[in-house]
C-alpha cells in the first residue's frame, strides 16, 4: 500500500510541533480524531453528558461496524473497552472461572517467551490461585514462537490438559511477528481456546480474525490506529457467546429479569460496563475509519521480523 506522507502530514496537526517517534505508545492524533473528540466535549459541556451520549447513540453504534470492518468479522463479536489490558483481562478472567472448564491444579496455559508483562503477571496470579501451569513455548531459529514445539507440547506424557494458548502477536521490542496464523491452526484443531494479544498489530498490519483463527482478541486505539488514549476493544468469536460469562457482569452487560434472576446480552458486549467515555468511543470510531480510507488489505500473511521496531515496555521469560 503506497502512503501520501504529504497527506498524511497535512491531517496530522502535532507534526507542526514535534518529530514523533513513539507511535508504537502513543500516536499522534489526525484532524478527524480530534474534532470528533472536541466536539463531543463540547457538546457534553453545554448540554451534559447522558444528554451528549443519547445525542450520540448513531454514531456510538457505527464504532461497532467499523471495527468489525477492521477485523473482519461479525458486530456482535466487538466488545469496547478502556484499552487493550481491560479488553485482554476481561477476556482472561472469563476462561480462568469458566464453569466446568476453568483452571485447576494441573492445567497448563502455553505462552510465548517474548510475552509482555501486563499478561504475565495475570498468568502467575492465576497460578497462584488456581494451581494452573504456566509453560513456555520454545522459539524456533528465527526468534519467533516454535510452532512444530507448540504442537509437541499438547498431549505431552504426563502432563495435565492445555487449557489456554495466549500469545502476543507482535511483541513491543526488535519487531519479532510471531505465527498467530499458525498458533490458531494448531488451537482449533485441538479445541483449545486461543487469546491473542495484538495490540501492537492491529493499525500497523491489516488483521482478519478467521484467517488468525484465533476465539479472543484484544487491541488497543492509541497506537498505530492513532485514535485517542483510554480506547481499546476484545474480539469474541461467536461460538463462544454460549458458554462464557465475564468474571464482572453489570446492568450493560447483564439484565435483571427477576429479584434473584439475571439474563446476559447475547452479544461480545456483555464484557462491557455501563459507565465509559463518549468522545474517546468516537474517536476511536473516526480513526477506525481514517486507517481503513487509506485502503488497507485483509491478510494477516506477515514476516517473521516487521521492518520497524516498536515500544519500549517488554517483559520475556529467561533463556
Amino acid at each position: 500500500m503506497t502512503i501520501d506522507i504529504a497527506r498524511a502530514r497535512a491531517e496530522t496537526p502535532g507534526t507542526r510541533h514535534v518529530v514523533h517517534f513513539n507511535n508504537a505508545g502513543a500516536a499522534l492524533p489526525p484532524q478527524p480524531v480530534l474534532d470528533a473528540v472536541t466536539a463531543h466535549l463540547a457538546l457534553e459541556a453545554t448540554i451534559g453528558g447522558y444528554e451528549a451520549a443519547e445525542h450520540a447513540n448513531g454514531r456510538l453504534e457505527g464504532v461497532y461496524g467499523s471495527v468489525a470492518r477492521l477485523l473482519a468479522c461479525s458486530r456482535e463479536e466487538v466488545a469496547l473497552a478502556e484499552n487493550a489490558t481491560v479488553g485482554w483481562g476481561m477476556a482472561f478472567n472469563a476462561l480462568a472461572a469458566l464453569p466446568g472448564e476453568g483452571f485447576r491444579p494441573g492445567d497448563r496455559i502455553l505462552t510465548a517467551r517474548a510475552e509482555y508483562a501486563a499478561n504475565l503477571i495475570p498468568f502467575l496470579q492465576a497460578s497462584r490461585r488456581t494451581g494452573v501451569a504456566v509453560e513456555v513455548i520454545p522459539s524456533d531459529e528465527t526468534g519467533q514462537t516454535s510452532v512444530a514445539a507448540l504442537e509437541a507440547m499438547i498431549g505431552e506424557p504426563g502432563k495435565g490438559p492445555v487449557k489456554l494458548i495466549a500469545i502476543t502477536h507482535i511483541p513491543t521490542n526488535g519487531g519479532l511477528v510471531n505465527p498467530a496464523a499458525a498458533i490458531g491452526r494448531v488451537a482449533r484443531r485441538h479445541g483449545i481456546p486461543y487469546l491473542l494479544d495484538a495490540c501492537q498489530t492491529v493499525g500497523q498490519m491489516p488483521v482478519d480474525v478467521e484467517e488468525l483463527g484465533c476465539d479472543f482478541l484484544s487491541a488497543t486505539g492509541r497506537k498505530f490506529l492513532r485514535a485517542p488514549r483510554g480506547t481499546g476493544f476484545l474480539y469474541v468469536r461467536k461460538d463462544w457467546l454460549d458458554r462464557i460469562e465475564p468474571y464482572t457482569l453489570d446492568h450493560s452487560g447483564g439484565a435483571l429479569v427477576g429479584p434473584d434472576r439475571y439474563t446476559m446480552r447475547p452479544d461480545a458486549r456483555r464484557f462491557e460496563l455501563w459507565e465509559s467515555n463518549t468522545a474517546v468511543r468516537l474517536g476511536l470510531g473516526v480513526a477506525v475509519d481514517y486507517a481503513l480510507s487509506w485502503g488497507w488489505r485483509r491478510s494477516a500473511t506477515a514476516p517473521s521480523r516487521w521492518p520497524t521496531g516498536c515500544g519500549t515496555v517488554w517483559a520475556g521469560f529467561p533463556a
